[in-house]
């Protein structure tokens, strides 16, 4: 009973890590994305913005939370009214500088100090306005001064597989998701930095990820065996890359798409929770542990390109993983204030 707890909270921590602002699915690379230069002075700003500490949160509520498949971080832009709810910096800085998580190089504390952001837009401005703006505000009220370059890194290479690649084509590419559409009974929203994903919780406990044109997937997990299955619906396979990365929080060494193939495909993979959070961990992605500190279940971390189940479903596909390295461009935070100016 205890293992089957802390697998379906595990299953809710990895389902969780993909609603973190910027570690979301891209249509384009999971690496060497170009970010926009910093703000420059006379650029689009808040009218109004309030910046503070967020208020701790107890951990049986988070823990309550992540077992439901939500982070207590969120991202919200309604109107004219943008709002970051309990953020870390880190993640206030990928969502302002478009890029993900792992790309955001500075002190350990921005992945810890949490923050709540209240802006009002100005009137003519629009939600693809929001990012140019936050960068003004974090170098307003935090003092940051920071740069991009581009490195190589460590990554693991999503490849075909030896005998070739076994997916099969989308019938037609997925419309692209309406802001302005309302929502359906049992959907959520969640604004990520490449656009809507609409979310819903379907009767047998799964969670449907809308990304519109980048396609769809649903998540099973199944306390009972300890597993997770995957259905994806016109997914690319850079998208594909990306939801690995995303499963562990979008942290540690991504996973990068060098298959070479452009399609939209229909996937469907199964993966033993505790090979995958092993494999995640052993990569370098960070997924946390259970209430406690506790290892959530987990053995020592297996060799992602060996013999684990992960590797097993990739082989179905006709895909693999590789320990590689590729060019990923950083954001480098040279100076940051840890207490923002007063609002």
């Amino acid at each position: 009973m205890r293992d089957r707890f802390r697998l379906t909270l595990i299953a809710g921590m990895l389902i969780a890590g993909m609603l973190s602002a910027g570690t979301l699915m891209a249509p384009g690379a999971a690496f060497a994305q170009t970010a926009p230069p910093p703000a420059p002075a006379g650029s689009l700003t808040f009218d109004v913005a309030s910046v503070r500490p967020a208020a701790p949160i107890d951990q049986a509520t988070i823990f309550a939370g992540l077992r439901a498949g939500k982070r207590p971080e969120e991202t919200k832009i309604d109107g004219l009214r943008a709002t970051f709810t309990y953020m870390p910096l880190k993640l206030l800085l990928a969502y302002a500088y478009k890029v993900r998580a792992y790309q955001v190089t500075g002190p350990d504390w921005l992945a810890t100090d949490r923050f709540d952001v209240a802006a009002k837009m100005p009137e003519g401005t629009t939600r693809d306005d929001v990012p140019a703006m936050l960068q003004a505000l974090l170098v307003e009220r935090f003092k940051l001064a920071a740069h991009l370059e581009t490195k190589e890194h460590p990554v693991l290479g999503l490849m075909v597989g030896k005998a070739g690649p076994k997916l099969k084509e989308a019938a037609a590419a997925h419309a692209p998701i309406d802001w302005d559409t309302p929502l359906k009974p049992g959907e959520t929203k969640v604004d990520s930095i490449d656009g809507p994903i609409r979310l819903t919780r379907n009767p047998n406990g799964s969670t449907t990820y809308n990304m519109g044109a980048r396609g769809s997937f649903t998540l099973t997990v199944d306390g009972q065996t300890g597993s997770m299955h995957m259905e994806a619906s016109g997914m690319t396979l850079k998208g594909f890359a990306m939801m690995l990365t995303s499963l562990g929080g979008g942290n540690g060494r991504p996973v990068v798409d060098m298959t070479g193939l452009k399609g939209n495909y229909e996937l469907a993979v199964d993966f033993s929770l505790s090979d995958l959070v092993a494999s995640l961990r052993e990569s370098g992605i960070d997924v946390p542990t259970g209430p406690g500190g506790g290892g959530a279940g987990v053995g020592a971390a297996s060799d992602p390109t060996g013999d684990s189940t992960v590797s097993e479903a990739l082989g179905k596909l006709g895909l693999r993983l590789e320990k590689s390295k590729a060019d990923v461009e950083q954001l480098v935070v040279d100076h940051v204030e840890k207490s923002p100016t007063e609002n």
